[in-house]
């Protein structure tokens, strides 16, 4: 972080930073009570007048961060002054600002608590090394060899891949068609689908390049528990998890459903069809894309104020686009494409496991469908033909008549004398 300036900001100046060369130390011992504690480290940065400090404590592997120790640290830090406390560790936090470790609220009240995932800390060295660049050629080299020895498997920095010891067990509750809000586990499950969700944004954006994100409501963000609260009522009812990405550049979100009782994915993106022009010509505009794309992909057709949609797979609609035309004078609005995969149910790691199983079937779709999409953008305004205006081209003339062309004399509102004289009569 120190080396690669770059790398150094992109990380810290998102938790309130200042951008610039960092300075960085290890071990710093600090008096806590009657103890000596050593963060794993500590970083300032320093612009200006502007110094911002903070504390660091990292796990590599399946090491936990640990309450007690965090909340030391914390009050470490604000006897010192420092602005944060950073963690790093395989622990992905439910929603954004929210800390995977909970901590007694009143220790941050004055000081910060960041926490990154060791495959955030990857992604933006890619993303630095990779699509941003770094200026310096030996800063580069550094940077590339942190990304090598991070991807190593002994290097302690692993992916999200676990849904955790009650999944099994949700699993069968699931089939057997027995499971209640009150199951044991199925809080778990349910947060560790939102911590799937940012493994498939953190992976995608790492490389794309640009910025990914799991999409939550204002209500979400402000109160990521109703988030797993929706989550569970979903899944107890409909035996589903949902989630939306957001693709920065992307012609829409992806929408991804996993079906736990059929052991499927259905990952789809909705596009505003062209509103112009016949309704198998909007329908070939969105086949005409997808030409590389596989024949059972779903589409559907959405138009205008129908509850529901005209569907067939892409093979079928590129023989005859009128399977998805219900009346030629019904506006179709939106269409939409759909990639249905089966999915593996272990619980961590190997070619069945359900986290890799997302991961990997989201980036197909990405690649199969949504990079090949562009929006459908509607002819420039066009000047009338023939040299004529716009009025003429409906037939309105507008040729004054001679009445109108004639100047009224300077004398037809001068003033009159009345026809008699009262001082006159006398």
């Amino acid at each position: 972080m120190a080396s690669v300036r770059e790398f150094g900001v992109a990380l810290t100046k998102p938790l309130g930073a200042p951008a610039a060369t960092l300075e960085t130390f290890v071990e710093v011992p600090f008096k806590h009570g009657t103890k000596t504690l050593r963060p794993d480290g500590l970083i300032r940065a320093s612009r200006g007048s502007k110094q911002w400090t903070a504390l660091v404590e990292v796990k590599t592997g399946s090491g936990v961060l640990e309450t007690a120790q965090l909340e030391a640290y914390l009050d470490i830090a604000r006897e010192n002054g420092f602005d944060a406390v950073l963690t790093i560790s395989n622990e992905i936090a439910i929603a954004p600002g929210l800390h995977p470790t909970k901590v007694d609220g009143r220790k941050t009240k004055s000081v910060a608590l960041h926490h990154l995932a060791w495959s955030e800390v990857v992604a933006e060295a890619v993303k630095q090394r990779v699509h941003r660049g770094v200026a310096d050629p030996d800063q580069a080299w550094i940077l590339g060899e942190l990304i090598r020895y991070l991807k190593h498997p002994k290097s302690g920095a692993d992916r999200f891949g676990d849904m955790g010891d009650h999944w099994t067990s949700i699993l069968d509750a699931v089939s057997s068609g027995t499971l209640r809000q009150n199951n044991d586990g199925l809080s778990d499950v349910a947060e560790n689908w939102e911590r799937t969700l940012s493994t498939v944004a953190i992976h995608m954006s790492q490389e794309l390049g640009v910025d990914v994100s799991v999409v939550r409501s204002r209500k979400e963000l402000d109160d990521p528990q109703s988030r797993i609260t929706g989550t569970k009522k979903n899944l107890v009812d409909s035996s589903r998890l949902d989630g939306k990405i957001r693709i920065a550049g992307a012609i829409g979100d992806l929408d991804l459903a996993a079906d736990l009782r059929g052991g499927r994915l259905a990952v789809s993106v909705s596009v505003d069809a062209p509103q112009e022009g016949r309704q198998t010509t909007r329908v070939n505009w969105l086949t005409r894309q997808l030409r590389d794309a596989p024949d059972d992909l779903v589409l559907d057709a959405f138009t205008h104020g129908a509850k529901t949609s005209l569907s067939d797979k892409l093979g079928a609609v590129r023989v005859n686009p009128d399977v998805l035309v219900e009346d030629q004078k019904k506006d179709i609005r939106r269409m939409s494409v759909t990639q249905n995969t089966v999915l593996g149910t272990g619980r961590r790691g190997g070619k069945k496991a359900f986290v890799d199983g997302v991961v990997e079937a989201t980036w197909a779709f990405y690649g199969d469908v949504v990079q090949q999409l562009q929006a459908w953008v509607p002819k420039a305004p066009q000047r009338p033909s023939g040299g004529r205006q716009a009025t003429e081209t409906v037939g309105l003339d507008l040729t004054p008549d001679n009445a109108d062309e004639e100047e009224e004399s300077p004398q037809a509102h001068a003033p009159q004398m009345p026809s008699w004289t009262p001082w006159m009569n006398d």
